[in-house]
């Protein structure tokens, strides 16, 4: 969005971000075998095409190397401000504003907001009985800590979701094995996952990558065909109820 109020001509504006780079889950989700299950030549803003990609599903690193590459090719940067934790917004209907503050106690008064907040940045940990007990070390894969030396050590997954899929072949090993256990009935996609790894880790041979480098047709066509099928499905999509309104918290 910042990107395409530049393109207009538009500079009074803002893009606050709580974390200290950008990137969003690309910053945050760093654990080992961190990767994106769409197709990497999809998974780009329509209008920055990248020929760089060295795989089919692009890892945490290449898709946070993109964002950095768009924030500097369109010179992004004076318009945003890193570790600053948006606090509250409030309507001044008399003078058509919002009253915004942020974490440093900064005020901000914006006629427009824009709420870019992703539902999945704040770790939920499982209530699991006895957990306060455990003396071993314990952390969220999305704040995974590398100081942890898990050679030798017996690892417990709980869940089994996207990210089990990802990092537990890449701490398992064959005398190591890492049992992982379903989280609130979860189910297990794990099968399904492993099975389309190696596909996901294939890096793309140096012909197709060449191909896909010196044909900007050939990013076109492909981006046209899938979007292409996704709009055609959307009116079979089940349609969701209206949102009358938003509540924010981070417990």
């Amino acid at each position: 969005m910042g990107i395409k109020l530049l393109e207009a001509g538009m500079k009074s504006f803002l893009i606050i971000e709580k974390s200290c780079e950008i990137g969003g889950t690309w910053w945050d989700n760093r654990y080992p075998g961190c990767a994106c299950d769409i197709p990497s030549h999809l998974y780009s803003f329509s209008f920055a095409p990248s020929t760089e990609w060295t795989r089919m599903y692009p890892g945490q690193q290449e898709i946070h190397d993109y964002l950095k590459r768009c924030v500097e090719r369109y010179g992004l940067a004076p318009y945003l401000r890193l570790n600053t934790r948006f606090q509250e917004a409030i309507w001044d209907e008399s003078e058509g504003a919002w009253n915004v503050t942020v974490g440093d106690g900064m005020q901000i008064r914006p006629r427009v907001v824009v709420s870019g907040m992703g539902a999945l940045h704040v770790p939920r940990y499982p209530e699991l009985p006895g957990l306060k007990r455990f003396s071993g070390r314990t952390f969220h894969s999305s704040a995974w800590d590398y100081k942890v030396d898990l050679d030798g050590k017996n690892v417990a997954v709980v869940g089994t979701g996207a990210s089990a899929i990802q990092f537990v072949p890449q701490i398992a090993s064959p005398h190591r094995p890492a049992p992982s256990f379903p989280a609130h009935a979860a189910v297990d996609r794990s099968a399904l996952g492993l099975r389309h790894l190696r596909e996901m880790e294939a890096a793309f041979s140096s012909r197709a990558a060449d191909a896909l480098g010196l044909s900007g047709n050939i990013f076109s066509g492909v981006r046209k065909f899938a979007f292409s099928v996704f709009s055609a499905m959307r009116p079979f999509a089940r349609r969701s109820r209206p949102l009358h309104s938003v509540t924010w918290s981070e417990d």
